[in-house]
């Protein structure tokens, strides 16, 4: 099952339209809050359709409680920067107010010189998971997103904290569909591709991640509980604009595409009256 958040209400992708659903529900967060699963969307009674060209589509989770990262959690992306793989998952916590709406314009703030893209998996909890095994992670995921995790890599090397370099206004694109597990080609291997400007520039498989997704949810779960609707980045492979140094400018149009999912698109605007970066966060920290 696909489901999308859209004006007009929540649906399911059926033969290339929204088939909206009769429910009071918002959106998919609002159901996971709930019914900490996404089936009973299967049974909905359709109110009508409409094409899936003509929707305007909103962030399908809304504002997410909690937004986890992962740093480092590809074998090609250790490799292209030269560094040994973790011993244990490089976690972090983004805020939600990041969270933008698939097809919105992410204003680049003034501050940041060096705004950089990074595809992933996102990773969407339906039932409370603390202290959980491997095996007991697939089967409280309701399902699957893509998610463009930006950084601003100069705030990330002059504070040396994660959050505060990808917790700008706009900084998490999510969407623009959800995914259940169950419609998955292969979870084990599912592929994020991100374009920018229509150039390829990462392809990998989650079959690439150094913590696999039962791993890493498991871990990270024995630390804190990961509550219905909660979101988990599962990391981004090589090709990063960090890679390539090659970092975001203004008009440019990144485009993240995860197996089962509508592709997320996201533009980026630069202010042309550009102000002088705050001089607080010029000099790395000690």
């Amino acid at each position: 099952m696909r489901l999308v958040t859209t004006q007009a209400g929540l649906g399911r992708i059926e033969d290339g339209a929204i088939a909206l659903l009769n429910t009071a529900f918002p959106h998919v967060g609002a159901v996971l809050e709930q019914e900490g699963s996404l089936r009973c969307l299967e049974s909905c009674v359709v109110r009508r359709r409409i094409p899936l060209d003509e929707a305007v589509l909103l962030a399908p989770l809304d504002r997410p409680r909690a937004v986890w990262g992962v740093g480092l959690n590809y074998l090609s992306k250790a490799a292209r920067a030269g560094r040994g793989l973790p011993e244990q998952p490089i976690l972090y916590l983004a805020a939600s107010s990041g969270v933008l709406a698939p097809g919105v314009q992410v204003v680049i703030p003034r501050a940041v010189a060096e705004p950089d893209y990074e595809g992933e998996i996102a990773v969407v909890v339906g039932r409370p998971l603390y202290q959980a095994s491997e095996a007991e992670v697939w089967p409280a995921i309701a399902g699957i997103t893509a998610a463009n995790d930006m950084t601003a890599r100069d705030i990330m090397r002059a504070t040396a904290t994660p959050a505060l370099a990808k917790s700008y206004p706009g900084f998490t694109p999510l969407g623009a569909s959800v995914c259940t597990p169950d419609d998955l080609p292969d979870r084990d291997a599912i592929r994020v591709r991100t374009r920018v400007n229509g150039v390829l520039v990462q392809d990998d498989t989650s079959a690439g991640m150094v913590f696999a997704v039962a791993d890493l949810l498991s871990r990270l779960s024995w630390f804190t509980t990961l509550e219905p609707g909660d979101v988990v980045l599962t990391g981004t492979p090589a090709g990063t604009g960090q890679d390539r140094a090659c970092f975001l400018a203004d008009g440019d149009e990144v485009r993240v595409e995860v197996d089962g999912v509508l592709p997320l698109v996201t533009r980026v605007v630069r202010p042309t009256d550009a102000a002088p970066r705050d001089h607080r966060l010029t000099e790395p920290v000690s």
